[in-house]
């Protein structure tokens, strides 16, 4: 299984819980905290993923930098799950998962909008409010410039592309000329 299909798993069960016990935010914050830590000490990291390490000398460490960190008792008892299961290595993909999960339950979606030119804020909002009708969800958008389009947009929500841009029309009508 792939690591974001396990990702994914674990990141809907971790919902589960903190949705419940209305800490999911706070939660969050503390995964991708812990996740930062442990990418900023490689050695860290390296005990985590070494198998040659045994799961007791593992188990004391994260005790240890649990007792350190204060964290709350469901992100403790994840982090812990994560271990357990040889998956701690695995933290930052786990916590994007998480955050996606997050936003799909909360009936947010988040569109990546590519244009070659910076995009004015009224035009932004028109856009906003056209994909939140087009998806019946609220829509958080992410803009990125790329001068190659030479013009129109580019909308990726999810798997789903949506290219209007200039370069493409342009493709589409060099290969039906050289077709004819």
């Amino acid at each position: 299984m792939s690591v974001q299909a396990v990702a994914r798993r674990y990141a809907s069960a971790l919902a589960d819980v903190v949705l419940a016990h209305n800490e999911a935010r706070e939660v969050q914050q503390e995964l991708g905290d812990w996740a930062a830590m442990m990418h900023a000490n490689p050695q860290l990291l390296e005990v985590f993923r070494n198998p040659v390490v045994a799961y007791d000398q593992k188990r004391k460490v994260l005790a240890a930098l649990i007792a350190r960190a204060r964290v709350r008792p469901t992100t403790a008892n994840f982090l812990q799950v994560l271990l357990r299961n040889h998956r701690l290595a695995d933290l930052t993909e786990i916590n994007h998962s998480f955050a996606r999960v997050l936003d799909e339950r909360a009936g947010l979606v988040l569109a990546q909008v590519t244009t070659a030119r910076p995009v004015p804020a009224e035009q932004q909002e028109a856009l906003r409010t056209r994909l939140a009708e087009m998806t019946g969800r609220k829509v958080y958008l992410q803009f990125k410039v790329d001068e190659e389009l030479i013009g129109g947009i580019v909308t990726r929500i999810g798997s789903t592309v949506y290219d209007g841009s200039v370069r493409t029309r342009l493709q589409r009508i060099k290969q039906q000329m050289a077709g004819s």
